[in-house]
């Protein structure tokens, strides 16, 4: 009997996982990403409670500690969610075949093997640091050529795929400048790395997802809700984007707030336009709206901290508008897609379900946390709250989850 044609619910012996983990490419790569979701903040959480109370005989890595959380979280633990979604949607983004798993499975174990290579490399190896981040270069280069000859093969010249391709392609801009870095370069290009890994990588495709496939869900949910799909914002956010990392890299803060004003602005819109006040039921479909809330928040904060910057010469709020960004909006947006995609493609209802809430509701006081720790008093600790808050949130999450990739779908069909 095939892992897909198993009875529902019923779990695949040894022999059988391989297969059943290949038959799409969520199922390979979020599982890889909900041990990266662990496995990143246990190392940060262990590092930060390191520097609190010094235990003797934890290894340092060999770059600076922050550098390695952003990267690795940045290039890694993201980008193997992205990859599950993006391989999957692709092609019927395109209306092309599926991708079959002879195709994906490299991309997934260079991705995620690289992506635990840097993991144990941070442990003061700094080869394995280097090798690490090769290897995620090489997986980064396969999705993009696969995706890219989807593209090709399309008939579709879809604003939204070509959208995604470009962030993928920064993105190994990225990992090359880091690498550049490690191999004895300027720090310029290690700084250069995270920035675009920000607003170069992860916002360019959180956005254009979200972009996409929230009007879709609402309208599809929502009697008389008016689908709201904007061509322009698409290569406005992307210039303003490129605005930003320019003058970030290059150092002129005082001039940040021409790109982050009207960003602000332009996701507040989008906020607003997307009606979010038809769309709390049910939950699957609200968690989405709630998610997107933080970005024009983030940028709000962002805002905030450049005209202070600006005439005043102070960066008030430090990280907090960047983990805003990160816990807030990645990170609730994740739990929110991910729920949404391994509830539909598992045969499953389309509902959030208790230990999904769980997550995504403690995961906002993370958030909240983390902007604390950024105000003045005890930072250390509220950092180490947000690092353990971030574990205690998503375990259960991540366990019920890997159940179901791990398992054959409940309504019998392949996938």
């Amino acid at each position: 009997m095939s892992p897909s044609s198993s009875p529902s619910g019923k779990p695949a012996t040894f022999a059988e996982l391989p297969a059943l983990i290949a038959l799409a490419p969520h199922r390979t790569l979020f599982l890889a990403g909900s041990i990266a979701v662990l496995l990143s903040m246990a190392w940060w959480a262990t590092e930060l409670t390191w520097m609190r109370f010094g235990w003797g005989g934890w290894p340092q890595p060999s770059i600076p500690p922050g550098w390695g959380h952003a990267m690795v979280i940045q290039y890694g633990l993201f980008p193997l969610f992205m990859f599950g979604f993006l391989l999957t949607v692709f092609p019927r983004w395109l209306h092309r075949p599926a991708l079959p798993g002879s195709r994906y499975a490299p991309v997934a174990g260079c991705v995620f093997g690289g992506y635990v290579l840097a993991n144990v490399g941070l442990l003061n190896l700094p080869r394995l640091l280097g090798l690490g981040f090769v290897l995620m270069l090489v997986g980064y280069l396969m999705g993009i050529g696969m995706l890219a000859a989807v593209l090709r093969a399309s008939k579709d010249r879809d604003d939204h795929a070509r959208s995604c391709l470009l962030a993928l392609s920064l993105g190994s801009l990225g990992l090359i400048a880091f690498l550049v870095y490690l191999c004895g370069g300027p720090a310029m290009c290690a700084t250069l790395a995270i920035k675009l890994g920000t607003f170069g990588l992860l916002l360019p495709i959180f956005f254009t997802v979200t972009h996409r496939m929230l009007p879709f869900f609402s309208g599809n949910a929502v009697a008389r809700y008016r689908v709201v799909r904007p061509r322009w914002s698409l290569p406005l956010v992307w210039m303003l984007l490129l605005m930003h990392l320019l003058l970030d890299w290059r150092g002129a803060m005082g001039w940040l707030w021409l790109a982050d004003v009207p960003l602000a602005l332009v996701f507040a819109w989008h906020a607003l336009a997307w009606q979010p006040w038809k769309a709390m039921r049910p939950g699957l479909l609200a968690v989405l709206h709630l998610a997107f809330a933080w970005l024009p928040f983030a940028f709000v904060l962002f805002a905030v901290q450049d005209l202070v910057l600006a005439f005043d010469g102070h960066r008030i709020l430090g990280r907090a508008p960047l983990h805003a960004l990160a816990i807030g909006y990645f990170g609730s947006m994740l739990v929110a897609m991910v729920t949404r995609v391994t509830q539909g493609h598992s045969g499953r209802p389309l509902q959030m379900g208790a230990v999904a809430w769980l997550c995504f509701g403690l995961l906002q006081l993370v958030v909240l946390v983390r902007i604390r720790a950024e105000l003045g008093g005890g930072e250390n600790g509220w950092l180490m709250a947000a690092a353990y808050g971030w574990l205690m949130a998503f375990l259960p999450w991540v366990l019920r989850s890997a159940w179901i990739w791990l398992t054959p779908r409940v309504d019998g069909k392949p996938g």
